[in-house]
């Protein structure tokens, strides 16, 4: 499926963030990409309240557009008070974090696509690519490390760092917190939220906040697992099986959301063609060249391409190589021992697989996935 235009970055308050979600989603179907349903179901600041929207059949297409153009704006006083997350919200779709006011967070955390990206490589400002894949960030308020390389250890401190890198929003903090003290809403909001005037440490709760309510729980599996023994295919209740038997899947990606929690090295590094230190860039340790953070399997139908550098565009491509590693990277340096053996996992059995790890995904996913 080809990257759609990215979720542009949106100053508006959350309570019109669903009418922006319906008419970006009705131009998606009918002028951007065709592979885009109506009615797709899109994230907002509380997460498992949305409902579908069909006010594209209601809404005159002068006035979309006019809409898109105009926006909203907030009267402070009048406005109820926002929550932490609120504002959180409200901060990660707003250029304003960036250099040159071109990209929000969200411009490479897309929502319909588990909020990862489309693209190998994100483009940053000036259209620079970044140097590893962006990850979805759903389901992340259990984990203890975050980035490819674990380099942050909490939400807060994760959130500032794609602001201020340079091949990402490219924005010092110092900057950005400025930038926040001088617009007269935000100053208002970050008063009513923390009583205090934007921070360097108060952007970050907020933004750490807002990504905490990104928790998906509604995906097939998550009904089969409550006992609707029809909620998975014949096919994925077999991947299952070898999900956790002979595709050795569950040694990494295991609890509720798939993830160990660990760092390996599954062969992706060879100081040559792939030169991507991966956890040894945050610890200089000799011991974790090569080393990655073990993703959640959560949603990951929609968040293709795969690895920290994507080098696989599909999930079948994934299968492949976890089947036959030598036959794709021979020359991975301190590979994990586990997959030193070929799986020997024939064409329907990886099938099986596939579609199990399709169903890990959330509903409100599913549309985007083909």
């Amino acid at each position: 499926m080809g990257n759609p235009a990215h979720v542009p970055g949106n100053a508006n308050p959350p309570s019109f963030y669903s009418l922006l979600t319906a008419i970006r989603t009705f131009t998606n179907q009918f002028f951007c990409n065709p592979h885009v349903a109506t009615g797709h179901r899109m994230p907002s600041i509380i997460f498992t309240t949305m409902k579908r929207r069909k006010m594209i059949f209601i809404l005159p297409g002068m006035l979309c557009a006019g809409i898109l153009i105009a926006g909203f704006s907030i009267n402070p006083r009048s406005a109820d008070p926002p929550t932490k997350a609120q504002l959180g919200e409200k901060l990660f779709f707003d250029p304003l974090l960036s250099k040159d006011r071109s990209i929000s967070c969200a411009s490479c955390h897309i929502p319909q696509y588990g909020f990862a990206d489309t693209l190998t490589f994100s483009i940053g400002i000036h259209h620079t690519a970044t140097k590893r894949n962006t990850p979805g960030i759903t389901n992340l308020s259990g984990r203890p490390n975050f980035f490819w390389d674990g380099r942050a250890a909490s939400l807060e401190e994760q959130a500032l760092q794609p602001i201020a890198n340079p091949d990402e929003m490219g924005l010092p903090v110092e900057e950005a917190v400025q930038r926040l003290n001088e617009h007269d809403s935000y100053r208002q909001y970050f008063q009513q939220v923390f009583n205090s005037a934007p921070t360097a440490k108060n952007l970050s709760q907020a933004l750490a906040a807002f990504e905490r309510t990104l928790e998906t729980a509604n995906s097939p599996y998550d009904r089969y697992i409550a006992g609707n023994d029809s909620a998975l295919t014949p096919s994925a209740i077999r991947g299952r099986m070898l999900f956790i038997g002979k595709a050795n899947c569950n040694n990494c990606h295991s609890g509720e959301d798939f993830t160990a929690d660990r760092f390996k090295n599954i062969g992706l590094y060879n100081g040559t063609t792939l030169k991507d230190a991966g956890r040894f860039d945050a610890t200089k340790d000799s011991a974790h060249l090569g080393f990655f953070k073990v993703p959640s399997l959560r949603n990951v139908a929609v968040t293709a391409p795969y690895m920290h550098n994507g080098m696989f565009k599909t999930l079948k491509d994934v299968i492949a190589y976890y089947n036959t590693p030598d036959s794709i990277v021979h020359d991975g340096i301190h590979r994990d021992l586990s997959l030193n053996k070929p799986l020997h996992l024939n064409k329907d059995e990886m099938t099986d697989l596939e579609n199990f790890l399709i169903a890990l995904t959330d509903d409100r996913f599913k549309v985007a996935h083909h």
